[in-house]
């Protein structure tokens, strides 16, 4: 797996040098464009705007418009001039608890590793974040953006989440009226909730449309007809609480229902 990007975790005068690997990964299927006559892809060229001439990637560099079509052109080299050493490392800022941060304010997760040297310093951060339940707060500059980072112990390693600023974050704009829930209500729903509470596993949930795309794929290669999805019964419009009631019957183990009892016979002579 390539290296996404190398950095210094930096907490006082203790220097921890990691390397970021990305955590995810796209495994969604993905359509070419295609012309709809003759089914040949469809490409795109980047021309200039000013001779019409077809550009490739090296003939491009970066500029920035500070007046109409006037434009003052950066090198990647002039960016990274004016980084400082501190700039180029991860600064933890300050130490928090994970469940006080919105997970909206999280964006790309990446794996932390130590590099050569750091092995003892980044176990003692990760073992110390675990013991005290808490997570870092840091800052990095990656290309050209001051990135807010949080460092996220678990028990086999770290895990470093690049974060939203607040003025990224839209407001909650959209409300709506919150009804009275009787405390009936509430006593049900909970009971549901706790019936299906479940230690979290990731292994045990997969992309199941994407299953079905494959299938359609695999379909239309052998030449066979895409046969319609079988519409599901709708049922019986019922209240809220029944819905409860009956969510709550389906979540109970086939265990915890109740043998029928033998019925009661008339003994057997010389019993």
């Amino acid at each position: 797996m390539a290296v996404s990007h190398k950095s210094v975790i930096s907490f006082g005068l203790v220097a921890i040098p990691i390397a970021m690997y990305t955590a995810t990964q796209d495994n969604d299927i993905h359509f070419n464009q295609l012309h709809k006559e003759d089914h040949a892809r469809i490409k795109y060229k980047k021309t200039c705007a000013h001779c019409g001439q077809e550009i490739t990637s090296g003939d491009i560099v970066k500029g920035y418009e500070y007046d109409k079509d006037q434009y003052v052109v950066v090198t990647d080299e002039e960016i990274e001039k004016i980084k400082t050493e501190k700039e180029k490392s991860i600064q933890i800022l300050h130490f928090a608890q994970l469940n006080q941060i919105s997970p909206v304010y999280y964006d790309k997760t990446y794996q932390a590793v130590p590099e050569a040297g750091g092995e003892k310093a980044f176990e003692l951060l990760r073992a110390a974040l675990m013991s005290e339940q808490k997570i870092a707060i840091g800052k990095t500059v990656l290309g050209t953006s001051d990135t807010l980072m949080a460092i996220i112990p678990r028990e086999n390693g770290v895990l470093i989440s690049t974060m939203f600023y607040a003025d990224d974050i839209k407001g909650l704009q959209k409300s709506y009226n919150k009804p009275e829930v009787s405390e009936q209500e509430l006593t049900m729903a909970k009971t549901l909730i706790s019936s299906m509470d479940t230690p979290f596993d990731p292994s045990q949930y997969k992309d199941e449309y994407q299953d079905k795309l494959r299938a359609l794929i695999e379909t239309k290669i052998s030449g066979k007809e895409v046969v319609a999805a079988q519409p599901e019964s709708a049922g019986n419009v019922i209240s809220l609480m029944d819905a409860l009631k009956a969510s709550i019957e389906q979540t109970k183990p086939a265990s915890s229902i109740e043998p029928e009892k033998p019925k009661r016979g008339r003994p057997k002579k010389g019993a």
